[in-house]
């Protein structure tokens, strides 16, 4: 069972970010994380949900379903709001975006299950890659190829190993499946210009990925563990407890155990000194999740840094509009650095800057 209050606090940067409507209203009504019952996570944010494809709004309804299997499937309640959750997306995407395509990546070990746009033989494209961490499932992000294609881009939205309907299991070598999602869509996209915009736990595996395989051209990555997360063993000692156990969960360790047992998983500061492409990424100056010491590595040793810190929590729920500018601003000035776009996305995210600095006050 999770710890309801811990759910609550950090499902709010996934429900700001997907800008889900009226989600206070059905945290209040939560009252536990026991079963599928009444007042359980499960079955609140999954009747929300149903109540809003009954409306017929099915990518609300898919998005609240995410919500419902947050953070990883731990029984038949929540498997079921994940299996609604693709259903519902699925239906809007049929409806609303016909253009976007699944793709079914078979690697050893499992199967990467993806959405796409772009990819074509005739007009291959630069490529984006999209992922999130590991409490994210993939069609949270969907939408968001409906403008990327405006940008001129092919795109691949998939999740990390073991979470949503990724069967591959999570270990040292997972970034190798970003390399074999690449080679499946060699044929249809320009993927010697691989842009990964790869948040948290999955920018890490971008990061790792980008060190073997020099067809990812740069990385945009939102709190990602680099090194001091895998190794700082009081640091973990305060890591919450939902954190640590869906890394259990993904890894097939113990709760008390998992992070001691993915020391190997940190990227040393010679890898970091010898990272090729750009990185892009956010931190937060009060992250309870990510040392800061992850972020001061990073500044000492990647040669192309660009750091943008919020004064805020884990995920920067308070910077959230300002994030996701900042996000694909990054992208268009390594892709298109003197397009109209990346211009027009800078005044953007000013002003957003602006805006919640206003709010502060």
């Amino acid at each position: 069972m999770n710890d309801v209050t811990e759910l609550k606090q950090y499902v709010e940067v996934h429900a700001r970010g997907q800008r889900v409507q009226g989600f206070r209203d059905v945290l209040d009504r939560i009252e536990s994380d026991d079963g599928d019952g009444p007042g359980s996570w499960v079955a609140e944010w999954s009747r929300a949900a149903e109540r809003l494809a009954e409306l017929g709004k099915p990518l609300e309804a898919s998005r609240h379903f995410a919500l419902a299997r947050f953070p990883f499937v731990d029984g038949p309640g929540r498997a079921h709001a994940l299996e609604r959750c693709a259903q519902t997306l699925e239906q809007w995407q049929r409806e609303r975006a016909p253009e976007l395509e699944r793709l079914d990546v078979e690697l050893p070990g499992g199967r990467v299950r993806c959405w796409t746009t772009g990819l074509s033989a005739k007009e291959r494209r630069p490529l984006l890659l999209v992922m999130g961490g590991i409490v994210t499932v993939k069609e949270q992000w969907v939408p968001a190829l409906v403008r990327i294609r405006k940008l001129g881009m092919a795109a691949v939205v998939t999740e990390m190993p073991g979470v949503g309907e990724n069967t591959l299991p999570y270990g040292v070598k997972s970034w190798r499946m970003l390399s074999g999602v690449l080679d499946a869509v060699g044929d249809r996209a320009d993927v010697r210009r691989t842009y990964a915009m790869a948040l948290s736990f999955s920018g890490h595996l971008a990061l790792r990925c980008a060190l073997e395989d020099d067809r990812i051209r740069g990385v945009v990555t939102v709190g990602a563990p680099v090194h001091d997360f895998f190794t700082d063993e009081p640091w973990q000692e305060g890591v919450p407890r939902v954190t640590r156990s869906t890394l259990a969960h993904l890894t097939g360790g113990t709760e008390r155990h998992v992070l001691r047992d993915m020391a190997d998983f940190a990227i040393d500061d010679e890898q970091l000194a010898s990272l090729a492409v750009p990185l892009h990424y956010v931190a937060s100056r009060r992250d309870e999740i990510i040392p800061a010491g992850d972020t001061r590595r990073i500044a000492r040793h990647v040669r192309a840094l660009t750091l943008l810190e919020h004064d805020d929590v884990h995920g920067s729920p308070r910077h959230t509009a300002e994030t996701q500018l900042w996000c694909v601003r990054a992208l268009l000035r390594m892709d298109q650095p003197r397009g109209p776009r990346a211009a027009a996305l800078d005044l953007m995210w000013r002003g957003a800057r602006a805006r919640r600095r206003l709010r502060s006050r």
